[in-house]
């Protein structure tokens, strides 16, 4: 089995437009993944996740996604504390 490789999301945006092009010229999804060195299970999850996106768009969108786990996090541990307090303060520990 190969090495998994870590794409860039400006790389993964650049690959995709080279995809359109390749596709409108007539050439087939198989080829295109081919040429671009990843499987078309990978093609159609970046086409899904950054189609249409821009590389600032990008880049935005996963400073988000970051910002949305951290602050996900952060209430997993307020529910957490308050959930210990309650059960301190009920005396049933």
């Amino acid at each position: 089995m190969g090495r998994k490789k870590k794409h860039s999301d400006e790389e993964i945006i650049r690959k995709l437009r080279e995809a359109e092009v390749a596709l409108a010229q007539g050439r087939t999804t198989k080829d295109v993944c081919r040429q671009l060195e990843v499987t078309e299970q990978t093609y159609y999850r970046w086409r899904k996740e950054f189609g249409g996106l821009k590389v600032d768009q990008a880049k935005r969108l996963r400073d988000l996604e970051r910002e949305n786990g951290r602050l996900k996090k952060m209430v997993a541990e307020q529910a957490l504390d308050i959930a210990i307090l309650k059960e301190a303060a009920s005396g049933n520990y």
